[in-house]
């Protein structure tokens, strides 16, 4: 177990990396996706290093300075709604032996991050400009949209996999302190 300035020192390193990204989602807009994405991928660094607890806290501290501080808050709450914490529940999921049980799991758990992000989006902070782009596009639209981003959230869950891999077989012993 590493000591606590360790554990803390690296949590405020990959906190402000994590924080970098978001701001840069409202520098850059059409990342706004996609920077969430790598902030929740750095999270893993955490989990790997010191512990899941660890990231989970991690994880709060991100979210609650993006949302405070950064400029896109619709980029901070895709991140705070799925990107934030799946890396690290995904953690959990991955210990299942059914192939098929973790990909249920997996694309439950993000449908209803999905789901609950679009009433978060449109009823809470009033962006009801979705609900018409989808109902303009006739009853099948919100469907479609949803598969397209499920196979893009196994594409993801991908990527996780193969980062938290790479990083376990190729960067983690290199980055071991030496005593």
């Amino acid at each position: 177990m590493r000591d606590i300035s360790y554990r803390v020192a690296l949590g405020g390193i990959v906190s402000a990396l994590c924080l970098v990204s978001m701001f840069l989602a409202g520098v850059l807009p059409a990342l706004y996706l996609v920077l969430p994405m790598i902030a929740g991928m750095l999270l893993m660094i955490i989990a790997a290093e010191v512990g899941k607890r660890w990231a989970l806290m991690t994880y709060i501290s991100v979210s609650l300075l993006s949302m405070i501080i950064t400029f896109d808050k619709e980029a901070a709450l895709i991140f705070i709604m799925l990107f934030g914490h799946y890396p690290i529940l995904r953690l959990y999921i991955e210990k299942l032996r059914s192939k098929l049980l973790m990909l249920i799991i997996k694309l439950a758990v993000f449908n209803v991050c999905a789901v609950s992000y679009f009433y978060v989006t449109v009823y809470i902070f009033g962006i009801e400009e979705m609900v018409d782009e989808f109902e303009r596009f006739g009853k099948y639209a919100m469907a479609v949209v949803l598969l397209i981003c499920n196979l893009i959230f196994l594409m993801y869950d991908f990527c996780l996999r193969s980062f938290y891999d790479t990083y376990r077989k190729r960067l983690m012993h290199k980055l071991k302190r030496k005593k």
